[in-house]
């Protein structure tokens, strides 16, 4: 009963921070959210992060660690804002589900995984959702019109490099010392891009609404919600952590017609069920092995 108290719960948080990030991103900036949102984060478990720091008696993989935080994190939370500047939270929460398909992918090319014909199918399946989301105009991926849905689609080949690399290189590793040191990384690369493109982030110059957002997207956001993901992982299965990438869109595009008035399209819907169809058909070989 509890690890589905922390699906819905992760669903929920996860589902709303598209929203929340949309109703900010201007005050904050692209790159400013990422530094804020990651900063609060690692602050946020810094108490329990040294307590296992004490307790540790081995070297700290810092190299592993880094390049996690700059893959995984910085960089695609980073495109994530800068769609939002320009598509519907709900659109960019339906591209957020191809991640278990770039994960498959760059497997695959990079990490000496295997695809079986099925799995292509529902690759591809999935990446026709995309075109449909484009209302069948592919050229929006591409040159002028990259920002928005081309800059999502980029976030998730990101996440999907991060997931595997997490996978090879730190699944053993303690996940408070590698979510910390990882969100941290992340804070940085935000903060370096921050200054020189958008100035030096100023949270004092945030109205109420905007940092209560902002704080809650580092802790809960991104601090809580990994708790819950890895409660998940270890109480029940991967493949069960995995089902939320079909609830955080459903939660996404209600929250966002209520909160932002932002309309549920057909396309939306149709583009949606396809990479659904295509998550659950490249996921069905995974599971049985």
């Amino acid at each position: 009963m509890r690890v589905y108290l922390a699906l819905i719960s992760l669903s929920v948080i996860w589902g709303l921070a598209f929203i929340f990030i949309k109703m900010t991103v201007e005050d904050t900036g692209v790159w400013g959210m990422v530094f804020f949102r990651c900063f609060i984060g690692a602050f946020f478990l810094l108490p329990i992060f040294l307590v296992k720091i004490k307790q540790r008696t081995t070297a700290i993989p810092y190299k592993h660690l880094i390049i996690l935080g700059i893959i995984n994190a910085g960089i695609p939370w980073g495109f994530l804002a800068w769609s939002e500047t320009v598509i519907m939270s709900n659109t960019t929460s339906v591209i957020n589900a191809l991640t278990p398909l770039f994960t498959a992918i760059i497997g695959y090319m990079f990490f000496k995984k295997q695809l079986i014909k099925k799995q292509w199918i529902g690759i591809l399946i999935g990446f026709f959702g995309i075109v449909v989301l484009t209302e069948f105009q592919i050229h929006q991926l591409f040159g002028s019109n990259f920002v928005g849905i081309g800059t999502m689609v980029v976030a998730t080949i990101f996440y999907g490099f991060g997931s595997q690399y997490f996978k090879k290189h730190l699944q053993h590793e303690d996940l408070i010392i590698t979510i910390t040191i990882s969100l941290f990384v992340a804070s940085l690369v935000g903060l370096m891009i921050a200054v020189p493109v958008e100035g030096l982030p100023q949270i004092a110059a945030f109205d109420f609404q905007t940092l209560i957002i902002v704080l809650a997207l580092g802790a809960i956001g991104s601090g809580v919600a990994h708790f819950l993901l890895y409660y998940m992982i270890i109480n029940g299965t991967p493949e069960f952590a995995a089902t939320v990438a079909y609830i955080i869109p459903i939660t996404a595009i209600i929250a966002s017609y209520f909160i932002l008035s932002e309309p549920i399209t057909a396309n939306l819907i149709a583009g949606m069920l396809f990479i659904f169809i295509g998550i659950y058909i490249t996921g069905q070989y995974q599971k049985r092995h």
